[in-house]
């Protein structure tokens, strides 16, 4: 699917392959470092993240998304991932947690708002009726990527998170497909 939008830069984005794992993992650990967006306190390895990757690519109901810029489809600027919800029990496969992660070189240029977007549009087709996830009450950015595409805050957890002595509160939002 492609999507133009106000920074002129059009997207489209694949299902995840194992060759892509480098960019995943370099993506994610730039956000670890930022404590906005994930409780890892230290980097993850390559290692570490292949069984995560392999397990997304094996599962049509859970896909992992790479996104790029139209035109180079091997520069990965972002990605989306439809998790299992909580302890991935068989009642909850209805739902599912999102999680996406941007490059920094393409925050704040349409990508995040590409991604949720497919992400509302296909996750019916996956069988998911609802979309939910954690975000740090201080993420402001998030929490409005998430706002704009009329997901409710449905709970907020104070103090719940300790990253490296900085304690963080979680917002939970959803929505109903």
């Amino acid at each position: 699917m492609k999507i133009a939008n106000p920074h002129h830069v059009e997207y489209n984005y694949r299902k995840a392959k194992p060759g892509d794992l480098q960019d995943l993992v370099t993506i994610y650990n730039y956000a670890v470092g930022t404590f906005e967006s994930t409780c890892d306190v230290s980097e993850v390895s390559i290692e570490s993240r292949r069984t995560w990757l392999r397990d997304h690519i094996n599962n049509p109901a859970r896909p992992l998304w790479v996104a790029y810029v139209v035109g180079d489809p091997t520069k990965i600027c972002g990605y989306l991932c439809f998790s299992d919800f909580l302890n991935a029990r068989e009642g909850y496969k209805i739902t599912s947690d999102l999680a996406i992660y941007l490059h920094p070189n393409y925050q704040s240029q349409g990508l995040g708002s590409f991604l949720l977007s497919s992400a509302l549009k296909v996750a019916p087709t996956l069988g998911i009726h609802v979309l939910a996830t954690t975000i740090f009450s201080s993420n402001k950015k998030s929490l409005s990527l998430f706002k704009k595409f009329d997901f409710q805050v449905w709970g907020e957890l104070p103090g719940v998170a300790n990253l490296n002595g900085k304690i963080k509160d979680l917002t939970v939002v959803g929505i109903h497909l």
